[in-house]
């Protein structure tokens, strides 16, 4: 609640631009430029990085016991439209089954590495990613830029290594 006769910029000097960051926030993740043009080089040199192991419609369709069975041996899930709707912190009800399996066969070597919750710049201090943690029961990747290809797989081996 907002206190009529305190304001902020008048007393203290301080402006605060949240329209810019909430702004700034939606387009930043569905246009990502310097991802764009930093993963080219990387393609080039490590192209089979850049290829999903597996494409499903969704990932109930995936068979977790095979992947296993094949030497997989962790999991690392997109956020939005993988494991929830869009800018949601629930996971998206048909999945709850899959994500239980795959959670019994992987044990702790899963996580979700996402461009909004585990962002430092849309999600400073990591609230909705401890938040989709407690809801989901899967470790959320921090990470303080948007997902480079390179990065993230820097991000998940250090992550992967601190569980085992």
């Amino acid at each position: 609640m907002r206190d009529k006769d305190f304001d902020l910029s008048v007393h203290s000097g301080i402006k605060t631009n949240m329209w810019w960051t909430e702004l700034k926030a939606a387009l930043g993740q569905r246009i990502n430029v310097e991802g764009l043009v930093s993963s080219l080089g990387f393609f080039s040199k490590d192209k089979h990085l850049a290829i999903p192991h597996v494409s499903v419609k969704d990932i109930s369709y995936i068979d977790w016991v095979e992947l296993k069975r094949r030497g997989f041996e962790g999991v690392v899930f997109d956020k939005d439209n993988t494991i929830t709707v869009p800018y949601s912190l629930n996971l998206w009800s048909p999945l709850a089954s899959s994500i239980d399996q795959c959670k019994s066969l992987f044990g702790n070597n899963i996580a979700v590495y996402s461009n909004s919750a585990g962002l430092d710049e849309y999600d400073p201090g990591g609230r909705k990613a401890r938040i989709l943690e407690r809801v989901i029961g899967i470790k959320v990747i921090k990470h303080g830029k948007l997902n480079l290809l390179f990065q993230f797989c820097g991000n998940v081996s250090l992550l992967m290594s601190q569980f085992t």
